[in-house]
Protein backbone atom coordinates (compact mmCIF):
# COMPACT_ATOMS: atom_id res chain seq x y z
CA UNK A 1 0.00 0.00 0.00
CA UNK A 2 3.15 2.17 0.59
CA UNK A 3 4.13 4.10 -2.88
CA UNK A 4 7.11 5.67 -3.53
CA UNK A 5 7.20 8.85 -4.60
CA UNK A 6 9.09 9.67 -7.71
CA UNK A 7 11.77 12.88 -7.46
CA UNK A 8 8.68 14.48 -10.13
CA UNK A 9 6.33 13.65 -7.86
CA UNK A 10 8.37 15.23 -4.97
CA UNK A 11 9.04 18.31 -6.73
CA UNK A 12 5.13 18.77 -7.87
CA UNK A 13 3.96 17.98 -4.27
CA UNK A 14 6.64 20.66 -2.85
CA UNK A 15 4.97 23.23 -5.07
CA UNK A 16 1.36 22.64 -4.31
CA UNK A 17 2.21 22.88 -0.71
CA UNK A 18 4.69 26.05 -1.27
CA UNK A 19 1.76 28.16 -3.09
CA UNK A 20 -0.74 26.85 -0.85
CA UNK A 21 0.71 28.38 2.15
CA UNK A 22 1.70 31.72 -0.12
CA UNK A 23 -1.40 32.09 -0.58
CA UNK A 24 -2.45 31.92 2.87
CA UNK A 25 0.42 34.35 3.80
CA UNK A 26 -0.84 37.32 0.72
CA UNK A 27 -4.28 36.73 2.16
CA UNK A 28 -3.07 37.59 5.30
CA UNK A 29 -0.69 40.52 4.43
CA UNK A 30 -4.13 41.64 2.67
CA UNK A 31 -6.17 41.13 5.30
CA UNK A 32 -4.35 42.81 7.76
CA UNK A 33 -3.76 46.06 5.27
CA UNK A 34 -7.45 46.07 4.45
CA UNK A 35 -8.62 46.33 7.90
CA UNK A 36 -6.34 48.89 9.26
CA UNK A 37 -7.24 51.31 6.34
CA UNK A 38 -11.19 50.07 7.23
CA UNK A 39 -10.77 51.04 10.84
CA UNK A 40 -8.90 54.24 9.56
CA UNK A 41 -11.47 55.04 8.15
CA UNK A 42 -14.38 54.22 10.66
CA UNK A 43 -12.36 55.76 13.07
CA UNK A 44 -11.69 58.96 12.03
CA UNK A 45 -13.83 59.79 8.68
CA UNK A 46 -17.32 58.33 9.01
CA UNK A 47 -19.58 57.46 11.63
CA UNK A 48 -19.15 57.36 15.47
CA UNK A 49 -19.19 53.95 16.27
CA UNK A 50 -16.47 51.60 15.13
CA UNK A 51 -18.12 49.37 12.70
CA UNK A 52 -14.86 48.54 11.49
CA UNK A 53 -15.30 45.44 13.55
CA UNK A 54 -18.16 43.75 11.08
CA UNK A 55 -15.83 43.32 8.72
CA UNK A 56 -12.53 42.43 10.86
CA UNK A 57 -14.33 39.82 12.35
CA UNK A 58 -15.96 37.88 9.24
CA UNK A 59 -13.09 38.33 7.22
CA UNK A 60 -10.93 37.00 9.98
CA UNK A 61 -13.42 33.78 9.88
CA UNK A 62 -12.61 33.15 6.38
CA UNK A 63 -9.21 33.73 7.15
CA UNK A 64 -8.82 31.25 9.92
CA UNK A 65 -10.81 28.52 8.10
CA UNK A 66 -8.66 29.44 5.20
CA UNK A 67 -5.68 28.74 7.53
CA UNK A 68 -7.38 25.24 8.76
CA UNK A 69 -7.62 24.09 4.78
CA UNK A 70 -3.84 24.79 4.29
CA UNK A 71 -1.96 24.16 7.05
CA UNK A 72 -4.38 21.47 8.88
CA UNK A 73 -6.24 19.52 5.91
CA UNK A 74 -4.43 20.13 3.05
CA UNK A 75 -2.65 17.67 1.04
CA UNK A 76 0.73 17.21 3.70
CA UNK A 77 -1.01 19.15 6.68
CA UNK A 78 -0.37 17.05 10.01
CA UNK A 79 -4.09 16.41 10.73
CA UNK A 80 -4.37 15.18 7.22
CA UNK A 81 -1.59 12.84 7.54
CA UNK A 82 -2.43 11.67 10.80
CA UNK A 83 -5.70 10.48 9.37
CA UNK A 84 -4.64 9.30 6.26
CA UNK A 85 -1.88 6.87 8.24
CA UNK A 86 -4.87 5.85 10.90
CA UNK A 87 -6.96 4.59 7.46
CA UNK A 88 -4.35 2.86 5.84
CA UNK A 89 -3.02 1.09 9.25
CA UNK A 90 -6.83 0.02 9.35
CA UNK A 91 -6.80 -1.14 5.66
CA UNK A 92 -3.71 -2.82 6.08
CA UNK A 93 -5.01 -4.68 9.11
CA UNK A 94 -8.22 -5.34 7.57
CA UNK A 95 -6.88 -6.82 4.55
CA UNK A 96 -4.29 -9.32 6.69
CA UNK A 97 -6.98 -10.47 8.59
CA UNK A 98 -9.53 -11.59 5.38
CA UNK A 99 -11.90 -8.38 7.28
Amino acid sequence: MNQRLTPEDIERIAHQRAGAKLGWYVHAVVYVAVNLFIFGISRYGFGDRPWSVAPLLGWGLGLALHGVAVFLLGSGGALRERLVQRERDDLQHRQRNGL
